[in-house]
């Protein structure tokens, strides 16, 4: 597949799971180099921070029983390589968001049944959310915490909990923020179930300037995988507005030019308007044996 060239200074982080790598593409889906040629393990969740040209990612780790996963930083120029969340901390890291203002990582644990945060450095981890614990709840999959959206500005967090793959079991919770004092994150109060009987819910974003969530599922008739999105302030009918991906995962909004970016297992990476519609299927990796998982869309490239 081959795409005009863009003259969008927009460029797309892509992770390649199956590969272990970071890619870089322009919004057109052509393929512009490697930011890391060798993330040392399964790379899910990718963020930036801009102002100071920082690339984050999470690695699920090796074994989805054993605390190997991880958090690595590295500069928009791949100078710098840093672990930020040693392994030994984390068990399977997965979508990741920052919260610049306040500088901290927030992140979901899958087989760790954790919501987890910690300051940018690494520093000051905390969890916020337990949703199991032993091995025996780690087999359950409507326990696993996978996909994550913040609101620092309302005070909320979100998370998906995705249940067996296409199952109908998956749901999507909502709590503050913050821990609130003298409670446990294994029974927190202010816990809410706001969907449930998903197929396969996994990765989560907001559209604050509409109040509206979204995610990918991986199993949502019709036509397949599903980019689906609610209205926060009703949590009425869920809109699914595209379907037929393979296996979906990642997405990135450009809320300004009114696009949203989905990738899935097969390597492809596809690109939309906000409301679903003029979907287009922007980059095919099937052929080259990629696989992707989390996506960025950084507004100005530097560059790249």
């Amino acid at each position: 597949m081959e795409n005009k060239p863009s003259s969008d200074k927009g460029r797309l982080l892509v992770l390649d799971g199956y590969n272990g790598k970071i890619l870089i593409f322009d919004t057109e889906g052509n393929p512009l180099g490697t930011l890391v040629d060798d993330c040392g393990g399964t790379p899910d969740g990718v963020c930036v921070d801009p102002e100071n040209q920082h690339v984050y990612w999470t690695n699920m780790g090796a074994h989805w029983d054993q605390k190997d996963g991880y958090i690595e930083r590295i500069n928009y120029d791949g100078s710098d390589r840093q672990l930020i969340i040693k392994k030994g901390e984390t068990t399977t890291a997965k979508q990741m968001q920052l919260d610049l203002k306040n500088r901290l990582i927030y992140w979901c644990d899958r087989e760790g049944m954790r919501v987890m945060r910690s300051n940018l450095d690494g520093t000051g981890i905390t969890t916020l959310v337990i949703s199991g614990n032993g091995p025996e709840d780690q087999l359950d999959e409507k326990r696993h915490c996978v996909g994550i959206a913040i609101d620092p500005e309302e005070g909320y967090l979100y998370w998906t909990q995705k249940g067996a793959p296409k199952s109908g079991t998956g749901r999507i919770f909502r709590a503050g923020i913050d821990l609130p004092a003298g409670e446990d994150p294994a029974s927190r109060k202010d816990l809410e179930l706001l969907l449930e009987d998903l197929p396969e819910p996994i990765d989560l974003e907001i559209n604050h300037r509409n109040h509206q969530l979204y995610w990918t599922d991986r199993g949502s008739p019709p036509g397949g995988n599903t980019l689906n999105r609610i209205d926060m302030d009703q949590w009425g009918q869920v809109e699914v507005l595209v379907g037929g991906f393979e296996e979906a995962i990642g997405l990135a909004m450009d809320i300004e030019n009114d696009r949203i970016f989905v990738t899935d297992l097969s390597g492809s990476i596809y690109r939309s308007r906000l409301d679903g519609t003029n979907n287009t299927k922007i980059y095919n990796g099937q052929n080259l044996k990629q696989g992707f998982t989390g996506i960025v869309y950084v507004r100005d490239g530097l560059g790249w």
